[in-house]
Order: C-alpha cells, then structure tokens, then sequence
C-alpha cells in the first residue's frame, strides 16, 4: 500500500457515512433541487474522466478513464431522467371534455 492510499480510503469511507446520513435526513419536498444540483456536479465529473483518460500514461488510466466517463454519464443523465419524472408530477392534469 502508499502512503496515499490509506488516508484516501478513510476519506471515502467517511464521506459515504456523511453523505448517507445527510441524504436520510432531507424532506422529500428538497429532493428534486438537491438532485438537479447534483447533476450539475455529475457534470463536472464527467469532465474530470476525460481528462484522466485523455492523458494516455498506461492502458489502464486509459480504461479506467472511459470506464469514469460512463459511469458518469450514465448518473448524469438518469438523475435528469428522475429529475424530470419528478417534475411531471407537479404538472396541472388536463381535463379532456
């Protein structure tokens, strides 16, 4: 192991118990602008996987960025997938005559 990998590790661990406990504690009505803001992050990570695969050191920063990418992608576009989905249901019905 590095020296890096160890504090990395803890970070992650302890960012995922953050994050689970912060998300547990936020009222349905805020999920739909958290989750736009999200997207916007998700965003932002899907230009850092470009960035790490485009650099071409070895073949695996090479798949491990286009793996990022994909990854990425497939969370920016399904959380405006539920994003929208979300939205529809505050839309006014139409009556039909």
């Amino acid at each position: 192991m590095t020296q890096a990998l160890l504090p990395a590790l803890f970070v992650l661990v302890l960012a995922s118990f953050i994050g689970f406990e912060v998300i547990n504690k936020i009222p349905p009505t805020l999920h739909t602008p958290l989750m736009s803001g999200s997207n916007a992050i998700s965003g932002i990570s899907v230009i850092g996987a470009i960035l790490a695969a485009g650099e071409k050191n070895t073949n695996l920063s090479v798949i491990l960025g286009l793996i990022a990418v994909i990854l990425a992608m497939v969370n920016v576009v399904g959380g405006f997938l539920v994003t929208d989905r979300m939205l529809q249901m505050f839309k006014k019905k139409e009556i039909k005559a």
